[in-house]
């Protein structure tokens, strides 16, 4: 499945630093997000963008995930060369994740459906 078929995000940008956050649409599946969305998993499909590091913000109280990534917008979006390399479009490509039930989560073992 998709990351967007259980989750949406909001995004915002601050010079060089993009953030993304990720919340589920229902809090049951806020486990399996946060299990399988590490910033790790960000930090490598963005490798092409983002050149600093990616911290990730658990906020379990509303679902939601927030990963913080710098040296991430060319610059800062006024300065940056990139068409639209910003926060809305990196959140729609975080979004097409693939989340693989069969595959444990890290810390985990066996299907977690």
């Amino acid at each position: 499945m998709k990351l967007r078929d259980i989750a949406h995000s909001r995004t915002g940008d601050k010079g060089d630093i993009s953030n993304i956050s990720v919340i589920a649409f229902d809090e049951a599946d806020y486990p399996l997000i946060e299990a399988h969305v590490t910033a790790e998993r960000v930090k490598a499909l963005f490798h092409e963008v983002v050149h600093g590091e990616v911290v990730r913000y658990a906020i379990p109280s509303i679902g939601a995930l927030n990963f913080v990534m710098r040296q991430a917008l060319g610059g800062g979006v006024t300065r940056s060369l990139a068409l639209d390399a910003h926060g809305k479009c990196l959140a729609s490509a975080l979004l097409d994740l693939d989340i693989d039930l069969d595959v444990p989560a890290p810390g985990r073992s066996g299907r977690l459906d």
